[in-house]
């Protein structure tokens, strides 16, 4: 499927569930060639979408006429036509009359559990997406996760504006309000502030998730007032590292705590989350359930280990180390990459770990702190330098308006250099006395610095790490 979040794009998803089919959301933001290769991999022959979508995109400069060249597109505008009103109003009346067991038999497939409900390609932000199997346990099991952490209630609304390619998007913005039968609010577009901040007013919206980029937009538009957020109860940051500034500005601005989470495709997606504290009036004790800096404690069912990327040994409390999940959550593994999935599923004692690639450490209390991505390391002059430190550093002292991104490019003498790409105004001279009065070692500092009209996005809002260096490989190429 390739639809938005709606009405209509949810009622498709879970009619194909209970057909016992397995989903698979395509990415509308993504490259040509990146749609083509999932596909390729998932071997599709149909795609169902909607004319009026379609011509949306396009009107958006996202046209896909040549990408679906060789499947077969069917318009779910032409299937509303096929469903007769009769026929509608017969299965509203079975659907009230009838008990849900009753339904089950009718119209519900049964499939193994075990079986693949949803194939979720990877974000891409560092290379080529892959394609993520999620069982149906696997997304059960994270939806009861997450609900009994965030303790919904009946009276409880959900913003559904994650796009539905997006695991945060299916299963706890579309799937959760479904299974556990809370109000879902739809909006096909996360990037609209306005649009998001009426949606929520009108309709007393109580659950909100985004991602740093998308809380920085709601943050900076001045027509978004705070009144539109008031009815908020929690507010949910994953997908990607919360933005100091961002979570500052934000709470500023709409007097709401920001809860970042963690988690990844693999995980469907959550594995971990702060929670508002709690006073236990029995021994009017503070139960403490965020801490600055962490993406909280692990969901009930789900265990972190912190390991020596090396050796897989695991460290002691407080020891920096590959982060390793495990849970019910854990994906079936990759489409067609048995291979791939070896190198990212390791078998403890009989239990499955998922190897997240994320550098980290636990402290005492159980919190996690992620310290960067493995694949985020350059080495200069024989160091490994964090490139999401040097992001820190550099917006450390400036404008919550700039954003950054710094990317390693090969270099003949010190092995790698540094590419700072910024959007906004920033003096590299001033950041560079900056860097150093904060004690951070000279080789943070980065070699080139461009300013760009934006950095690179993808459709979730995390940074595409892959086309900056591009971008940045362009920008040097031109001189």
């Amino acid at each position: 499927m390739l639809l938005p979040n709606s009405a209509g794009g949810v009622i498709a998803n879970m009619a194909t569930i209970l057909a016992g089919k397995t989903i698979v959301n395509l990415n509308y933001t993504a490259s040509h060639e990146a749609l083509l290769d999932a596909i390729a991999q998932a071997q599709l022959a149909k795609v169902y979408s909607s004319r009026v979508f379609l011509h949306k995109l396009q009107q958006r400069g996202i046209d896909l006429t040549a990408t679906f060249a060789d499947v077969d597109v069917i318009y779910l505008e032409d299937v509303m036509k096929e469903i007769r009103k009769s026929q509608q109003i017969i299965r509203l009346i079975l659907v009230k009359l009838l008990p849900a067991k009753v339904l089950k038999q009718l119209y519900v497939k049964h499939v193994d559990n075990e079986q693949a409900a949803a194939i979720l390609f990877s974000s891409g932000s560092e290379g080529s997406p892959k394609g993520v199997m999620l069982s149906h346990t696997n997304i059960m099991a994270n939806l009861q996760q997450v609900s009994d952490v965030l303790n919904t209630q009946e009276s409880d609304v959900i913003m559904g504006s994650l796009p539905l390619f997006h695991a945060f998007g299916l299963t706890v913005t579309q799937f959760l309000p479904l299974i556990e039968g809370i109000a879902l609010v739809c909006h096909a577009d996360p990037t609209d502030a306005l649009g998001i901040g009426q949606a929520v007013a009108k309709n007393n919206v109580t659950i909100i998730c985004g991602t740093s980029t998308f809380f920085r937009l709601y943050s900076n538009n001045k027509k978004l007032s705070p009144l539109m957020f008031d009815s908020l109860r929690f507010v949910v940051a994953g997908a990607e590292k919360l933005n100091t500034q961002v979570k500052n500005a934000f709470e500023s601005k709409f007097n709401k705590n920001i809860l970042e989470g963690y988690g990844t495709t693999e995980t469907t997606p959550v594995a971990s989350v702060n929670l508002p504290d709690m006073l236990d009036k029995k021994t009017w004790q503070i139960q403490v359930g965020t801490k600055e800096g962490t993406v909280g404690m692990p969901l009930p069912g789900t265990s972190f280990k912190i390991v020596d990327p090396d050796t897989f040994i695991e460290l002691p409390t407080g020891g920096e180390g590959l982060i390793l999940i495990g849970g019910a959550q854990i994906m079936l593994g990759y489409l067609n990459n048995p291979e791939k999935t070896e190198q990212v599923i390791k078998d403890i004692n009989g239990e499955r770990w998922y190897l997240s690639g994320d550098k980290g450490r636990l402290d005492s209390d159980g919190f996690l702190t992620i310290l960067d991505r493995y694949s985020r390391f350059a080495k200069l002059g024989g160091e490994m330098i964090s490139l999401s430190a040097i992001e820190l550093a550099v917006l450390k002292d400036f404008d919550e308006e700039v954003e950054v991104v710094a990317v390693a490019i090969a270099d003949p003498q010190k092995g790698e250099s540094i590419i700072l790409l910024y959007q906004g105004e920033l003096d590299s001279r001033e950041v560079r006395k900056s860097m150093l009065a904060q004690g951070c070692n000279p080789l943070m500092v980065p070699k080139r610095w461009y300013q760009v009209e934006a950095i690179p996005k993808l459709g979730s809002g995390k940074t595409d790490f892959s086309q900056s260096k591009r971008l940045a490989l362009e920008m040097i190429n031109a001189g």
